[in-house]
């Protein structure tokens, strides 16, 4: 039985019987089609997600012969217009779930409202989902929706602590409480909790050889999730594919137009990342990984990544980051400040997925080299890719612009430095110092030791393709929530590479790639280098200060130093303030490099403020 638009079926009369064995074993020949289901990724090809084979939640010969009776529950209210309207991408894959009754992600009406976990159960079974790149997702919207449920929480108001860490803790483990002393009907229906049940609830259900997974994301609840991808300074902050509060990107207040804009991110994101959000965006950044891994397993074409690349023992101290991010200050001449009429800040323009898609990350197990061995390799014609033992020489004893920081963190002033970088450093080093580098040869660097891996190749490309396309739409169309997303989702994604503790599960183990996050890292910091050399060349103007990927200037008026290309990783104007009496008085006043860091952040949060 097809779903057609406007049509909408009550089901909650209705007993779903579990479908037989024979029926499971044939699942793919009774699919339903209770949606308009676009072409996307089948049950089978996402079977990686549940380590097992996925089924749909129920078969289409028993929805048939259930014949649901819509005629004694209430319409569920159509969603509101949205513009653009959500495509039908995610149909199929996830149900929204609000006070008013249920919807495909398109918009379309589906039943009406679902007032107890027996009816949510009915419901994910008769729904059939689909897994997309994550498991199916039922999205539970509104607070109504969640006491319908009996999902109600009251932790307390933000007034009464000091702290948001001591609410989201508390709220945290109430919600946990209530889930697991409401789940019941759906446990003893069949299926399993993964894990504690929280803002989202995973839930698994095996007939036969075959299991089926399902999200349920509680919207009201997300923030008391806390990670490094939701941000948590004391507020909340973002929240993934629900955007951000501070950032003015968040669902709308109103429970149907929060979930007709849902809807469409949802269905967005199925469309341009061609994959479900996970529940974090570096997870969702995982997931497109892992679509083009599928991909690429069963075509036989392309570079297939399929174990971890922790970091080699290393000889010698090892401390922080391999490479870490370039932050650096400076206090200003006076006369550079004559004639100077705006502070600006530039940075590259999604520099870490630049980085991603134009290098050659290695994988399989390391070979380690020492002495003359690690020498020979790093004088191939194509240095590999690898960590290698280097001596950096003091700053002082190169030629290098004192109004620039130096060319690796890890390097000092006054004396040596004995330490490990990656191949992209290497390079880096061996660049003329025009080029951002300090025109050492190798045997300047004195290589004593070096990891270098067999295989090598850009095992990023496709990803940071699909994310570059994705972000020029959101661009594009004005979609600063997505676009807002799509950063957190590189971003969280190359970040978490360092972690393995946020890949412990066997299937997702092969996400742990420092030694990739530090080569991505170093090419944004030389790449930013080479920029600031070009631009003093060019305008005869340094910059006071660089964090990361920005770079700050005083500049007469006139002056664009910005690039003109709209390509990843190029320069372009982030931020502009006019450059008063009382900010030059703050520069040239500062006693060191944390006031000169307060005056740039204090004008930079005013123009800010001022531009709201």
């Amino acid at each position: 039985m097809a779903l057609k638009k406007g049509e909408q079926f009550t089901l909650f009369d209705v007993d779903v019987p579990e479908p037989a064995p024979a029926d499971v074993q044939a699942h793919e020949a009774l699919q339903p089609s209770l949606f308009d289901v676009v072409e996307g990724e089948s049950a089978e090809q996402n079977a990686e997600l549940a380590d097992a084979t996925v089924e749909p939640t129920t078969n289409a010969a028993t929805v048939d012969d259930a014949e649901p009776d819509i005629s004694e529950t209430t319409p569920a209210e159509p969603l509101p217009i949205s513009l653009p309207p959500a495509s039908e991408s995610a149909d199929g894959h996830a149900v929204i779930v609000t006070a008013a009754g249920t919807y495909t992600p398109s918009g379309q009406v589906l039943t009406g409202p679902v007032d107890s976990v027996e009816k949510l159960d009915k419901l994910i079974r008769w729904a059939t989902l689909t897994p997309l790149g994550a498991p199916a997702q039922i999205w539970v919207v509104g607070i109504d929706a969640c006491e319908m449920l009996g999902w109600a929480i009251d932790p307390g108001s933000e007034d009464d602590v000091d702290d948001m860490e001591v609410l989201r803790t508390r709220a945290a483990a109430e919600l946990t409480g209530v889930l697991q002393a409401t789940l019941n009907p759906m446990l003893t229906a069949g299926w399993e909790l993964r894990g504690d049940p929280g803002h989202v609830v995973h839930l698994s259900r095996t007939t036969g050889k075959f299991t089926s997974m399902v999200d349920i994301v509680i919207e009201p609840y997300v923030w008391t999730y806390w990670n490094k991808d939701f941000g948590w300074g004391n507020r909340v902050g973002d929240m993934g594919i629900l955007g951000s509060p501070t950032a003015g990107t968040y669902l709308p207040d109103d429970d149907l137009p929060a979930a007709r804009e849902l809807g469409r991110r949802l269905a967005w994101c199925a469309q341009h990342l061609g994959v479900l959000p996970g529940p974090t965006p570096a997870r969702t950044g995982a997931a497109v990984v892992d679509k083009i891994k599928r991909e690429r397993t069963r075509s036989g074409k392309g570079i297939v990544v399929t174990a971890a690349g922790p970091v080699p023992p290393l000889d010698g101290e090892h401390r922080g980051d391999l490479e870490p991010a370039v932050g650096w200050t400076r206090v200003p001449d006076p006369e550079e400040l004559d004639g100077a009429a705006v502070l600006v800040s530039i940075d590259q323009r999604a520099a870490y997925l630049a980085s991603a898609g134009m290098l050659e990350f290695g994988y399989g197990k390391p070979r380690h080299f020492r002495a003359e061995a690690a020498r020979a390799a790093a004088g191939a014609a194509k240095t590999p890719f690898g960590l290698w033992r280097v001596t950096l020489p003091a700053g002082n004893m190169l030629a290098l612009p004192d109004k620039m920081p130096l060319p690796h963190p890890h390097m000092l002033a006054d004396q040596p430095v004995h330490t490990w970088v990656t191949t992209v450093s290497l390079d880096a080093f061996c660049a003329p110092v025009a080029d951002g580098g300090i025109g050492a040869e190798l045997d300047d660097l004195d290589i004593t030791e070096a990891w270098v891996y067999p295989e090598q190749g850009r095992a990023l490309d496709k990803w940071a393709k699909i994310l570059r396309e994705a972000r020029k739409v959101a661009v594009d169309t004005n979609d600063a929530a997505m676009k807002r997303f799509l950063g957190s989702c590189y971003k969280g994604y190359i970040g978490r590479m360092v972690n393995p503790d946020m890949w412990t599960a066997k299937q997702m183990q092969h996400h742990h790639q420092p030694l990739w996050r530090a080569a991505i890292i170093a090419h944004c910091r030389w790449r930013g280098r080479r920029v600031a050399m070009r631009i003093a060349r060019e305008t005869g103007r340094w910059p006071l200060r660089t964090v990361t990927d920005s770079w700050v200037y005083p500049l007469p008026e006139g002056i664009d130093i910005a690039d003109e290309s709209d390509a990843l990783g190029k320069m372009t104007l982030e931020k502009r303030a006019a450059l008063t009496d009382d900010l030059v008085t703050a520069l040239t006043d500062a006693r060191d490099t944390h006031e000169i860091n307060l005056a740039i952040k204090a004008v930079f949060t005013d123009e800010d403020e001022g531009n709201n």
